[in-house]
């Protein structure tokens, strides 16, 4: 942990930031703020963050390039998943297209943590909003898998699920990975040819029952060697979990308490991305809250991340 290097990207403190995504054509971060409805690219070599609003959004919760279509994405924004396009500079990002809506059943819910596994297809979770009932006691979230189709749907994997979080796939075990941040434990996964979660085991407890609440597991990365890494929400720290051990063998402390995402990037992809919320702190106590964080000398490497194959873009899944 010696040669490990913790510095804070330029850019806005946002109250939420979120779904940090490495672009290698770009040579980009992607990342929201959720509860802003904003988007941010941080240019590696301008080392400079441009942001835009999405327009006539409330929330914003990740932010995935398309596949072949430079300069779109596909975000989560409340119950919709929406089609949107932005040259990663201008101050307005649009909205060109719903390619679902979970539909007035969610009214209440918002999309949170999403991703897109090897194959192109895109995972996501909700929870319910922040302007709905008390989200932290309620169970009423589900797992989606975006079915590509002539009905283009959000197909749901999982129910009864408190904060949808973590996402990641590890190149060890060929496992999913998901976190659910109220139960408390990472879990494990096979997945099926069409995509869909079979042989679900806990991979790790987070906390015994009757402990109290000292972190919450929040978004998860995996590098080129299959570990896991986590950020830990109100735990001021990321951990790095071997999948096959299944025990935590790092602890990468840092200096803000609401350490929201992570993920891998930079040319070498040996830039371990951390994304950081200010949620109801006041900016004296921690000023370093709500940045994006750049953490160095891991010694490790990641793998790129994966596009959306959007049907009927000419792009298609890798084999």
């Amino acid at each position: 942990m010696s040669n490990v290097k913790v510095e804070v990207l330029p850019g806005p403190f946002l109250q939420l930031g979120e779904g940090p995504h490495w672009d290698a054509e770009s040579q980009s971060l992607y990342y929201v703020c959720i509860l802003s409805a904003t988007l941010h690219r941080y240019d590696w070599q301008e080392a400079k963050t441009y942001s835009a609003p999405l327009e006539g959004a409330t929330y914003a919760s990740f932010i995935i390039p398309v596949q072949g279509r430079r300069g779109e994405f596909v975000v989560g924004s409340g119950t919709r998943l929406v089609l949107v396009s932005w040259d990663g500079r201008s101050p307005q990002a649009c909205v060109r297209q719903v390619l679902a809506d979970l539909g007035p059943d969610a009214a209440d819910h918002r999309f949170n943590d999403g991703k897109v596994d090897p194959h192109g297809r895109l995972y996501a979770g909700t929870m319910l909003a922040e302007d709905s009932r008390n989200h932290f006691e309620m169970d009423d979230g589900k797992l989606y898998r975006y079915e590509a189709g002539a009905d283009c749907r959000m197909v749901p994997l999982k129910s009864k699920v408190h904060i949808s979080n973590g996402l990641t796939w590890s190149a060890r075990t060929n496992r999913f990975y998901y976190i659910d941040s109220f139960a408390f434990d990472i879990k494990e996964y096979a997945i099926d040819a069409d995509g869909n979660l079979a042989e679900e085991r806990v991979l790790i407890r987070l906390k015994d029952d009757e402990a109290a609440t000292e972190f919450i597991a929040d978004g998860m990365t995996s590098d080129a060697d299959g570990n896991l890494y986590v950020a830990m929400f109100a735990g001021s720290k990321i951990v790095k979990i071997d999948p096959q051990l299944a025990q935590i063998v790092q602890e990468i402390p840092l200096p803000v308490s609401q350490v929201t995402s992570v993920a891998f990037g930079g040319p070498e992809l040996n830039i371990l991305f951390a994304t950081t919320a200010a949620k109801e702190l006041s900016a004296p106590q921690e000023p370093p809250a709500g940045a994006v964080l750049k953490i160095s000398g891991l010694a490790v490497r990641g793998t790129p991340m994966n596009e959306f194959a959007l049907p009927g873009t000419g792009a298609s899944p890798p084999s």
